[in-house]
């Protein structure tokens, strides 16, 4: 019973950023030993490697610390995934790295992120990185944005320098899309406003971070009104005992799915009903996103991987043209007119950059027309023309279907994510 129960704990992926020496390890570290989701192996190495270094008491940010000895030693990671779980439920973490040469990482981690968690020093207030990693979260759709002002020790706890920071965050943020941000005043080291409420910042009235993690609602976040299932693989065992079997699976990327409804497959436009949802437990009268499933539909129809399922009156956009905000990943610079493989959802096809429209300073978030190239870690506007049509929602409407990544043909590397506007 325990182990269902925690199987069926709702699931928070959370992305960090900060800049350099912000307390991010430290807040990671604290999340996790408050939580218990420390091994005692684990917790004795932490201890020595503290006394040694000459701290007087357990430092925390050497918890994650066994990351960037693997990095030092040639081991290529791009993004640490940290998982714990309290009784209320589950969380991921992706802990990115916040220098702006790594604005490629923190795309990689915070694209399926529900939240992002953005640590200001108190002392500093905010930075250009500060405005960088903001930008990039409303750039990624993050429905939650919490603003964490840490090292509120070495302020004297000041409610006057923790408003000020909260109003400079504010009048930029004015500028960008962002559904909910919300401010904590915290001190990582101590544990103020981390899981338990602080006394020493009385004129604080909100809620702890843990507990804000914990309640926080994340079930409208998922687009449960546009139903999209893109075919990932087609099932026909052929055995004795599923002779005339024939299913189409894979993660259902938008709304609701019920059997007897009527579909739609595309490319084809042919119209079906559904005849059962399978999953690996049995039979289900109804699946939404994000589940895997197998839908059995009542005609035989010719459907392939790279297909995708919708309700009639309900269809994505299609088009082989459409204007794309590229992070663009790879050493090796844009090339205009060159020639990618893209992949979207289950589909993939060849394309070309037909133009550049411009590159975003994500520091002044001025557009930049006058350009000499697009290089690693940019961010520009582009537009793709594709050999073959695709099926996509908007980026804002679904991070799914509205996301795409651009392959080098030689390389089979990936260069770019993308998301469509």
């Amino acid at each position: 019973m325990k182990e269902n129960a925690y199987l069926n704990m709702e699931l928070l992926r959370f992305t960090t950023a900060g800049s350099v020496d912000d307390g991010k390890s430290t807040l990671i570290g604290r999340l996790l030993y408050d939580s218990k989701s420390i091994f005692e192996d684990q917790m004795e190495s932490v201890k020595k490697s503290s006394l040694n270094r000459g701290y007087d008491k357990i430092n925390l940010a050497l918890l994650t610390d066994g990351l960037r000895a693997e990095r030092d030693q040639g081991i290529t990671i791009d993004v640490a995934y940290r998982y714990f779980a309290t009784p209320k439920r589950k969380f991921i973490i992706a802990d990115t790295p916040g220098h702006f040469q790594y604005t490629r990482n923190m795309v990689t981690g915070a694209s399926s992120a529900n939240l992002a968690i953005i640590l200001i020093d108190s002392r500093k207030g905010m930075v250009e990185q500060t405005k960088r990693h903001i930008f990039l979260a409303s750039l990624l759709g993050i429905p939650h944005l919490v603003i964490c002002i840490n090292k509120m020790d070495l302020v004297d706890f000041s409610q006057d320098i923790f408003e000020k920071i909260k109003r400079e965050v504010q009048v930029f943020s004015s500028k960008l899309n962002i559904q909910d941000m919300q401010f904590i005043p915290i001190s990582a080291l101590h544990g103020d406003n981390v899981v338990d409420n602080s006394d020493n910042m009385p004129w604080y009235k909100g809620t702890t971070l843990m507990y804000l993690l914990e309640t926080i609602h994340i079930g409208s976040d998922l687009n449960l009104v546009d139903s999209r299932f893109p075919v990932q693989y087609v099932i026909r065992p052929q055995s004795e005992k599923y002779q005339d079997y024939r299913g189409y699976s894979g993660s259902i990327a938008g709304g609701i799915f019920r059997a007897g409804d009527k579909v739609m497959v595309l490319p084809s436009k042919q119209i079906t009903q559904i005849k059962a949802i399978d999953t690996p437990i049995g039979s289900t009268k109804e699946a939404y996103t994000p589940m895997s499933v197998t839908l059995r539909l009542e005609d035989e129809l010719d459907v392939s991987r790279g297909d995708m399922i919708v309700r009639e009156n309900n269809i994505p956009e299609i088009s082989q043209e459409i204007d794309v905000m590229i992070c663009w990943m790879s050493n090796d610079y844009m090339k205009p007119n060159g020639r990618y493989i893209l992949k979207h959802t289950t589909r993939e096809a060849k394309c070309i950059i037909k133009e550049i429209y411009y590159k975003i300073d994500i520091n002044t978030l001025r557009r930049i027309e006058d350009f000499e190239s697009i290089g690693a870690n940019d961010i520009s506007k582009v537009c793709l023309k594709i050999t073959q049509p695709i099926f996509f929602d908007k980026y804002r409407l679904n991070r799914i279907t509205g996301s795409l990544i651009l392959i080098d043909e030689a390389t089979n590397n990936t260069v770019g994510a993308g998301m469509i506007l």
